[in-house]
């Protein structure tokens, strides 16, 4: 295939080329910094979690009391 097209080898053998020259350049990474937390964002997931759930009862409870003939006094 390639001794046919010159076009298609010449992309074949720069395609394999740079593969290999990247791979024989490549420089290992630092290492990442360990994960630190002061447990705030635990926190705040779970107050965000409780509001969500009081929004839904509110919404589910208000037809009920807006329904019924409901007095203070």
């Amino acid at each position: 295939m390639a001794s046919r097209n010159p076009v298609a080898g010449f992309a074949l053998f720069s395609f394999v080329f740079a593969v290999i020259f990247s791979l024989a350049g490549a420089q290992s990474l630092a290492p990442a910094p360990a994960p630190t937390s002061d447990g705030t964002s635990i926190d705040q997931g779970i107050a965000y979690l409780l509001m969500v759930v009081a929004l839904v009862l509110t919404y589910l409870i208000h037809p009920l009391d807006a329904s019924s003939s409901y007095s203070f006094f």
